[in-house]
C-alpha cells in the first residue's frame, strides 16, 4: 500500500504546523543544492534490529546528501519507533507533541516516523499528528529520502506502508553506530505466533540471507576495523529454514570462526523451541563465539506458556541451559521474562519465580504485560488488575536482582578482557573509571594505573574483578602490573574516525574531540531498567 494523505497545512494552516510560504521554500532549499546540507537526527525507541534498521536510515539520510545534526536543531528528525510496549505508543506521542511548537518556529524542518508503531498506526500517526511530514513502514526504509523531497516539494504529508519487504534491509547504505562492533542482520521476519506479540504482523515471515552474504558483510566490517560482530533475528537460530537446512546457524557460527581478526561473535535472539544441540556444540568448538546466551523465557508456568503459543515448556528451557553450561561451564545466560500475562494465577507466577531461581540468570529483561491490539492475547479474558501486576513485578525483579548480585560476586578475583567502549559509568567523572564488556558481556568499570597508558575504545584490556554489583562489576587494579592492554585494529579505526570527524585522535575513551562531538555507541543491549 502507498498513497499520500494531503496534510493540514494544504488546505487549512494549523497553529502548530503553519503552511509554508515561498520565502520559507526559498530558505528550505532542496539540500541537493543547498551550500548548507540538511542536518538530521534519528531517535530511536525499541530492540536491537530497530538499532541497526536505525543505522540504514541514517546510512540512506548521508547518501542522499543529509549530515548529522551536531547538537543544534536538527532539519529533520526521524523517529524508528517499536509497537511491542503501550509506553512505546506513549513516548512517541510525546515527542512529537514537544516538537509541534519547535517545527511551528522552523517551517523548514521535517519530522518522519518509521518502524514498527508506524507500520501498525499509520493513518492513525498523522492524524494525531499532523504537524508529520513522512509516515514509512518496516518494509520500506528505503523510501525515506524520497518521501522527504515528496513532502517538502508538493508540500503534503507522504505516507508509504507497504505489506511485504521491498529490498532486504542490508543491502541499502548504513552508517554504523560503531566502528569497533557492529550488528549483521541474518534474517527478518517471524513465522511464530506468540500471542502477546505483534513482531509476526509487522514485519512479515522469516526471510533469510544467504550464507555467502552474511559472511560478506561480516568480513567488509572486519576490514573496516571491527572486532566483534552480533547476529541478529527475531528467531536468530531458527535461521536456514526459508532454504530447508535446519544447521544453517551452527554452520554460519563456525563460519565465523574462520574470519581472520573477527574476535568477538554474539547473536540475538534465539527462541528455545528451535534451539538444537548443534549449536550448543558450534558455541563452545568455535573460537570467537562469546560465552553469552540470551534465552526468552517469557513466563516458568506451562499454562502460561501453552496460552502464549510458546512452542516449550519450562523442563525443555532448564535442559537446554543444563546443556550450554556443561559445554560452556563460564556461559552468562540472560532472558526475558512477562509478568502478568492473562490469567496468570499465583502458582503460574511462582512457577516462574522458581524457574528463574534454578536458571541463575546473570540479568533479566523484566515486562509488565501490555496488552497490545491487533493480539490474540489482547483478547482473553481474565486480563489482570494493575495492582497485581506491579505486586509480582516487584517480587520477580527483586529475586532477579539478588541473583545478579550472587552471580556477579562469583566473578570476583577473576582475570577477564575488556572490551573497551566509547561510553563510561554515569560516575566516570568522580572514579575516573572507564568501561567496557567481558567476553561473557558483563559490564565493567575499570581504572587505569598511575603510569599505565590509557586504552582507546575498541581496545582490550585484561584486569581483574575487585568489586561486584547487580548490574556491573569493578576492576581497580593495585598496579600497572595487574593491568595489561592490548591495542586493536578495532582502536586503530577509532582514532581514525575520530581524525575523520575532528582532525585530531580521540583523547581517552569516551572523551570528545576538539569538535565537542561525542564518540559513537556500541551496538550491545543495555541493562535492564527498572519500572519498564
Amino acid at each position: 500500500m502507498s498513497f499520500t494523505i494531503p496534510s493540514p497545512a494544504a488546505d487549512t494552516p494549523s497553529p502548530a504546523a503553519p503552511a509554508t510560504s515561498s520565502a520559507d521554500a526559498a530558505a528550505a532549499e532542496d539540500h541537493s543544492g543547498s551550500a548548507q546540507p540538511r542536518t538530521y537526527q534519528v531517535r530511536t525507541f525499541g530492540c536491537q534490529m530497530n538499532v541497526h534498521d536505525s543505522e540504514r536510515m541514517a546510512g540512506m539520510l548521508e547518501a542522499a546528501g543529509y549530515v548529522p545534526s551536531a547538537g543544534e536543531l536538527a532539519d529533520v528528525v526521524v523517529f524508528n519507533t517499536c509497537a511491542v510496549r503501550e509506553n512505546a505508543d506513549n513516548k512517541l506521542y510525546g515527542n512529537l507533541g514537544i516538537l509541534a511548537p519547535v517545527k511551528a518556529a522552523n517551517p523548514g524542518m521535517q519530522i518522519a516516523v518509521g518502524g514498527c508503531l508506524a507500520q501498525k498506526d499509520r493513518e492513525t500517526i498523522l492524524k494525531k499528528a499532523p504537524w508529520v511530514d513522512a509516515v514509512f513502514g518496516t518494509h520500506n526504509v528505503g523510501a525515506l529520502p524520497a518521501l522527504l523531497d515528496r513532502a517538502r516539494h508538493n508540500n503534503e504529508a507522504q505516507l508509504e506502508i507497504l505489506e511485504s519487504l521491498d529490498v532486504f534491509p542490508s543491502t541499502l547504505p548504513t552508517k554504523r553506530d560503531s566502528v569497533y562492533s557492529g550488528w549483521v542482520s541474518i534474517s527478518v521476519g517471524c513465522n511464530n505466533t506468540c500471542t502477546f506479540c505483534i513482531v509476526p504482523a509487522l514485519r512479515g515471515k522469516e526471510k533469510d540471507r544467504r550464507p555467502g552474504e552474511i559472511l560478506a558483510e561480516i568480513q567488509a566490517l572486519v576490514d573496516d576495523g571491527a572486532i566483534e560482530v552480533t547476529l541478529l533475528g527475531q528467531n536468530v537460530n531458527s535461521y536456514g529454514v526459508e532454504f530447508g537446512d535446519r544447521q544453517a546457524f551452527s554452520k554460519l557460527l563456525r563460519a565465523c570462526g574462520e574470519i581472520p581478526g573477527l574476535e568477538r561473535v554474539r547473536f540475538t535472539s534465539p527462541h528455545p523451541a528451535a534451539f538444537t544441540d548443534d549449536v550448543i556444540d558450534a558455541m563452545a568448538e568455535t573460537h570467537n563465539v562469546m560465552p553469552q546466551l540470551h534465552m526468552p523465557l517469557q513466563s516458568g508456568s506451562d499454562k502460561v506458556l501453552k496460552d502464549m503459543k510458546r512452542s516449550y515448556r519450562s523442563t525443555k528451557f532448564l535442559g537446554i541451559l543444563d546443556k550450554v553450561r556443561e559445554k560452556i561451564p563460564h556461559a552468562a545466560i540472560s532472558t526475558d521474562i512477562i509478568v502478568g500475562f492473562p490469567g496468570e494465577t499465583e502458582e503460574d507466577f511462582q512457577a516462574t519465580l522458581d524457574v528463574v531461581e534454578k536458571s541463575r540468570f546473570a540479568t533479566a529483561f523484566t515486562f509488565q504485560y501490555s496488552k497490545r491490539p491487533g493480539t490474540p492475547a489482547a483478547d482473553l479474558p481474565d486480563q489482570l488488575p494493575k495492582a497485581v501486576v506491579q505486586e509480582r513485578f516487584e517480587r520477580l525483579t527483586a529475586l532477579q536482582d539478588r541473583i545478579a548480585a550472587e552471580e556477579n560476586a562469583r566473578q570476583l578475583g577473576r582475570r577477564v578482557e575488556v572490551m573497551v567502549t566509547a561510553q563510561s559509568g554515569r560516575k566516570a567523572e568522580e572514579t575516573h573509571r572507564l568501561s567496557g564488556r567481558s567476553p561473557d558481556q558483563r559490564l565493567v568499570h575499570f581504572s587505569v594505573p598511575a603510569g599505565a597508558e590509557v586504552p582507546r575504545p575498541g581496545d582490550l584490556v585484561t584486569v581483574t574483578i575487585t568489586e561486584a554489583a547487580a548490574f556491573h562489576l569493578i576492576s581497580d587494579p593495585a598496579s600497572a602490573a595487574d593491568y595489561s592492554l592490548r591495542r586493536s585494529r578495532a582502536g586503530d579505526a577509532w582514532d581514525r574516525s575520530q581524525a575523520d570527524s575532528c582532525g585530531a585522535p580521540a583523547g581517552p575513551a569516551g572523551q570528545t574531540g576538539s569538535s565537542g562531538r561525542s564518540g559513537v555507541s556500541l551496538g550491545m543491549p543495555s541493562l535492564p531498567v527498572r519500572g519498564r
